[in-house]
């Protein structure tokens, strides 16, 4: 028997089936529709339900938190750079053909990568910023690296760009993606097609981007 690993009840009217990433069965329901029939619609899509856990299993590659070991792979700018330990002092954290990464600083592997990848996202980012910006026109306030984990980018009212530091490992042309994304917003505030068309007149295969981070986004991490 399936059962829904999460329901989610809004003002909505019908009933929706959402198979994440990780094949987790997510419900929308309406709010007065009560368990049973939830169990009732779920039980009548086991089928479909089971196809798509399968292909969901098929189409993502599968993420496993870090442990930060000896040849464990990191992304950086789409390349995935095996893991040595090493008995050096500072820098803590330094990429040279491999990730060299202290000895005494593997207790606190998590904190000190973070900080490098930040490190490395304001310089890479900010650079494509400026490239672009430069070309097509745009006018920014500042650049900022956040820890957002459903948003790649975003642009406030006051054109300040915000791009989480994770986007770091994925590969320039996917970085470049989201940088022309947020700079487009700087000029129309919502995705209508006006948005996407002057999205595509800088980038043309920009939904080959977005396919990328659909499906490898979620490799993007370390927990």
């Amino acid at each position: 028997m399936i059962t829904p690993d999460e329901i989610i009840r809004t003002k909505r009217k019908t009933l929706a089936l959402i198979i994440e990433r990780d094949g987790r069965l997510i419900v929308h329901a309406p709010l007065r529709v009560k368990d049973d029939i939830i169990h009732e619609f779920v039980k009548h899509k086991a089928k479909w339900i089971l196809k798509k856990q399968e292909e969901v299993k098929d189409y993502y590659p599968r993420f496993a938190p870090k442990e930060y070991v000896n040849g464990e792979g990191f992304w950086y700018l789409g390349n995935i750079y095996k893991l040595q330990l090493a008995e050096i002092k500072k820098p803590l954290l330094y990429l040279n053909g491999n990730f060299q990464l202290a000895q005494a600083a593997v207790h606190n592997a998590p904190i000190v990568f973070e900080r490098w990848y930040r490190e490395q996202a304001y310089k890479v980012i900010s650079e494509r910023v400026q490239w672009y910006a430069a070309k097509y026109g745009y006018s920014y306030k500042q650049i900022k690296i956040t820890s957002a984990r459903t948003r790649w980018g975003s642009c406030s009212a006051r054109g300040t760009l915000s791009f989480a530091w994770r986007l770091v490992m994925a590969p320039v042309p996917v970085i470049d993606y989201v940088v022309v994304h947020e700079l487009v917003h700087l000029q129309v505030k919502n995705h209508s097609k006006k948005f996407w068309n002057r999205v595509g007149v800088i980038m043309p295969d920009y939904q080959q981007k977005i396919e990328w981070l659909e499906k490898h986004g979620h490799l993007l991490n370390l927990s």
